[in-house]
C-alpha cells in the first residue's frame, strides 16, 4: 500500500504535485485527517484521486461503483467530478471508517450522490446484479481485500456497460509481485490476479505506475 506514487524520489514527487495536481481543499483536509489513523496507508494518493476524477469526466459518467471506501477520499474525488444527477454506489464493511466519509461527503454537498452499502462487497454486488443493474455502470474502482480481487472484478465487469472502465488499485503492491520468492499471501493474491487479468480476452488493459499501481480495464462495446 502507498499514499504516494511508487518509485518516485521526494523531489520528483513534489514537482509532480506542484505542476499537475489541483486538489480541492476538502479532499486535502480529508487526506490529512486520514493520515492520522492507524490504517492511513489504505489511503490513495492525491495524484491517483485526480486520475480517477479525470477518467470519470472523460467517460461522461453518471453511475459509478466503488469496492472499498475506507474514509471516502476516492468516492469524494469521483463524486465531485460527476454531474448533479450522478451516483456513486460504495461498498464497505466498516461503520467506523465510513462515518468519516459521510461527514466529508455532507460537507462537500455530494451526499445526495452517494449510496453506501455496509456489507461484504460480494453480497452487495450480487444483489445489484440480481436486481437488474448489469451493464448499467460507467465506471468502477476496486480497492479492497486483495484475496477477493477476482471475485470483485468478475462482478464489476458484469455491472459495467459496454465501453465502461474499471480501475483496480494496488496492482504493483510496492513491487513485491515482481519477486517470485515473495510468498506473502497478499502478494501471491495480487500476482495471481495480475496474471489472470493479463490473459482475460474479454477486456483491454493497461497497468499504470501511479500510486501503488493502478490497472485500467476497458470493457469493449
Amino acid at each position: 500500500m502507498s499514499t504516494t506514487t511508487l518509485g518516485l524520489s521526494d523531489q520528483v514527487r513534489r514537482y509532480l504535485l506542484s505542476v499537475s495536481v489541483h486538489e480541492p481543499s476538502i479532499l486535502a483536509r480529508l487526506r490529512e485527517e486520514t493520515a492520522q489513523l492507524p490504517m492511513a496507508m489504505m489511503q490513495i494518493s492525491p495524484e491517483q484521486g485526480q486520475l480517477l476524477a479525470l477518467l470519470v469526466r472523460l467517460l461522461q459518467a453518471r453511475r459509478c461503483l466503488e469496492v472499498g471506501t475506507f474514509t471516502g477520499y476516492s468516492a469524494l474525488a469521483v463524486a465531485l467530478a460527476l454531474p448533479e444527477d450522478g451516483r456513486v454506489t460504495a461498498c464497505d464493511v466498516s461503520e467506523e471508517w465510513t462515518s468519516i466519509a459521510r461527514r466529508y461527503w455532507k460537507e462537500a454537498g455530494v451526499e445526495h450522490k452517494m449510496a453506501l452499502h455496509l456489507a461484504p462487497a460480494v453480497e452487495t454486488l450480487d444483489r445489484l446484479i440480481a436486481q437488474g443493474d448489469g451493464g448499467q455502470y460507467d465506471f468502477a474502482f476496486i480497492d479492497a481485500d486483495k484475496s477477493n480481487y477476482w471475485n470483485y472484478y468478475e462482478r464489476a465487469l458484469r455491472l459495467l456497460r459496454p465501453g465502461g472502465l474499471l480501475a483496480i488499485d494496488n496492482t504493483l503492491w510496492s513491487g513485491r509481485p515482481a519477486d517470485p520468492e515473495d510468498r506473502d499471501t497478499t502478494t501471491v493474491a495480487i500476482r495471481d490476479f495480475n496474471a489472470r487479468l493479463y490473459n482475460d480476452p474479454r477486456v483491454h488493459i493497461s497497468m499504470l505506475p501511479v500510486g501503488d499501481g493502478v490497472t485500467l480495464v476497458w470493457k469493449p462495446r
